[in-house]
């Protein structure tokens, strides 16, 4: 088994041999919906954790709550997402697209990239041995196959269970990039037993689950932390490019009252010169092609 603490080759940022983005954009963004399925009466697969917060099951409120974002907010995010051009990144539960036929329509159209959150959010990955773990994944290769004919390009674990060999796993699947890890500003390479992969910032701070349904902020604190992400990571950019991630779920911000700051985000994000909106397979593709080799010296 590879360590653990030597997946990722060591580099502190303002030491590594600078960054590039297509077109000379000094910050790469991507915006990520979370367009999950929670099911109503959880499989518990594997699970230490119960997925909802209130028993006895089942648990009604927080079901509904969930479901709000794949028949009302999901629509209202693509509006805005469509009104700024930009393409999302969407962590999927590769359920919503055989239950949600529209749902997926509604993407496929949009083009939007897709990495797999799992087939649904409440069956984690925790405790699940090297089998079990490996048929889960390929269970979502397999689904999007099915769905669309093309191979699945990304990987989060479902409420980021992930185990000691996941990004293992992941890269045997053919999948390119992976999110579970969020200790960086950029792209940067993992050590795996067999393949390559990338490791691609995604977001816990700006999280709209972690900001907004799990604190007691709302759309303005969205919208400031948002606004001052940027701006630092854009000016830092000017020397060494970064990465910045808007993780975001339709049942959140998808609601009627926080779905304008999300177009303030975006509107105050595309006034700036040198931003590249890409997707999670766009920036996978450049470093593996740009940036890859020489990270892993």
């Amino acid at each position: 088994m590879i360590d653990p603490e030597a997946r990722f080759p060591h580099a502190p940022l303002p030491f590594r041999p600078r960054l590039t983005w297509p077109g000379g954009a000094r910050i790469a963004v991507w915006v990520c919906p979370n367009i999950e399925h929670y099911e109503f009466m959880p499989a518990q697969v594997g699970s230490p954790r119960d997925p909802w917060p209130r028993t006895p099951h089942p648990d009604v409120l927080s079901y509904s709550l969930k479901d709000y974002g794949n028949r009302a907010g999901v629509w209202r995010m693509m509006e805005v997402l469509d009104h700024h051009g930009i393409r999302g990144s969407v962590s999927f539960s590769m359920s919503v697209g055989e239950m949600f036929p529209q749902v997926l329509d509604g993407m496929l159209k949009r083009d939007w990239d897709v990495f797999s959150h799992g087939l649904y959010n409440t069956r984690y990955h925790w405790n699940l041995n090297e089998d079990a773990e490996r048929a889960e994944i390929q269970a979502s290769v397999e689904a999007w196959r099915r769905m669309t004919g093309k191979q699945l390009r990304g990987w989060f674990s479902p409420a980021a269970s992930n185990t000691l060999v996941t990004p293992d796993l992941v890269a045997e699947a053919g999948i390119s990039y992976i999110t579970d890890f969020y200790h960086d500003d950029q792209p940067v390479p993992v050590r795996v037993r067999s393949g390559r992969l990338v490791s691609i910032p995604y977001q816990m701070d700006l999280n709209d689950a972690v900001m907004i349904g799990a604190a007691a902020n709302e759309g303005e604190d969205f919208l400031r932390t948002a606004v001052d992400m940027f701006d630092t990571l854009y000016a830092e950019g000017e020397a060494q490019p970064r990465v910045m991630c808007v993780a975001l779920h339709p049942y959140l911000m998808g609601r009627p009252h926080r779905i304008g700051y999300l177009d303030k985000i975006l509107a105050h994000m595309r006034k700036h010169e040198g931003v590249w909106f890409a997707t999670g397979a766009e920036m996978a593709d450049w470093y593996l092609e740009h940036h890859y080799d020489a990270a892993m010296r």
